[in-house]
């Protein structure tokens, strides 16, 4: 039987971290990059996982405790150090997995554990960078990547950030896919190009010329390069998001959210 073909969250894994210390459906591993030890994690398949829905790059009840404590592993580890170890999420997840069961049973916990585990991350120093090689989608990039101080993305096919896939929000929509696509050149938010994501203030980089599914050594390169100059860029004492308004695409195409948010502000401040 031949073998299924790696996700790109399988092959960046392996490509940046070698091979991972942890089985699926959270790879986990310790390497080198720029010469100081980091984290690399990502969601892979499992084909033998007990909840039918969660068998592919998705994040469910196990994958979102298990993103929690790969993540507060070097926490807990770090706790001491004065220079915490970088953490890279790989992302490549779909979904988060829907189900009666995951309902039932708090997949809503699981992943909220995740996202307290990278902004936890976050907040003890550790730099934390996201790297899209794939799609990064809805509440799975919410647990597994959008926590993250720095957002790279590869600028390649089937890469793209978004709250559902297209068939879903055009039947959400009542639009035809390609009525959706056409919506998405004059509404930023809701195309499902990376070039447009990147005009939110919410990308810091989009890696050209890299093939995404079969990159030559050259190309693993520079995009290890790139996540060594993402970290190095991460100042000491940056623990929050508030970058992500404070940018010139943010000021452009979200001058609203940013207004709503300071109104917000000297509500509470006054209260």
């Amino acid at each position: 039987m031949n073998e299924a073909p790696l996700t790109r969250g399988e092959r960046w894994m392996r490509a940046l971290a070698g091979e991972p210390a942890t089985p699926a459906p959270v790879w986990c591993a310790d390497a080198p990059l720029g010469g100081t030890r980091t984290r690399f994690i990502a969601v892979v398949p499992d084909e033998r996982n007990r909840f039918v829905r969660a068998r592919e790059n998705v994040v469910g009840l196990e994958q979102g405790w298990l993103l929690a404590r790969a993540v507060r592993q070097a926490i807990d580890e770090d706790a001491a150090s004065a220079r915490p170890r970088p953490i890279v999420a790989i992302v490549d997840v779909k979904s988060q997995a829907y189900g009666y069961r995951e309902e039932m049973l708090g997949i809503h916990l699981a992943c909220a554990a995740a996202v307290d585990a990278y902004a936890s991350a976050r907040l003890a120093g550790h730099r934390v960078v996201a790297l899209i090689v794939g799609p990064a989608m809805s509440g799975a990039f919410l647990a597994h990547g959008y926590q993250a101080n720095r957002i790279l993305a590869l600028d390649a096919p089937g890469t793209m950030v978004h709250a559902m896939g297209k068939d879903a929000a055009a039947r959400v929509t009542r639009r035809s896919v390609e009525a959706l696509d056409a919506l998405g050149e004059t509404v930023t938010p809701m195309s499902y190009s990376l070039s447009a994501f990147a005009k939110l203030g919410l990308l810091d980089r989009l890696i050209t010329d890299v093939d995404a599914d079969a990159p030559t050594a050259a190309q693993i390169e520079r995009v290890r390069d790139a996540l060594v100059e993402a970290i190095a860029g991460i100042d000491g004492s940056e623990r929050d998001l508030s970058r992500r308004l404070d940018n010139e695409a943010a000021r452009s195409t979200r001058a609203a959210s940013i207004e709503v948010r300071r109104r917000l502000a000297a509500q509470w401040d006054a209260a």
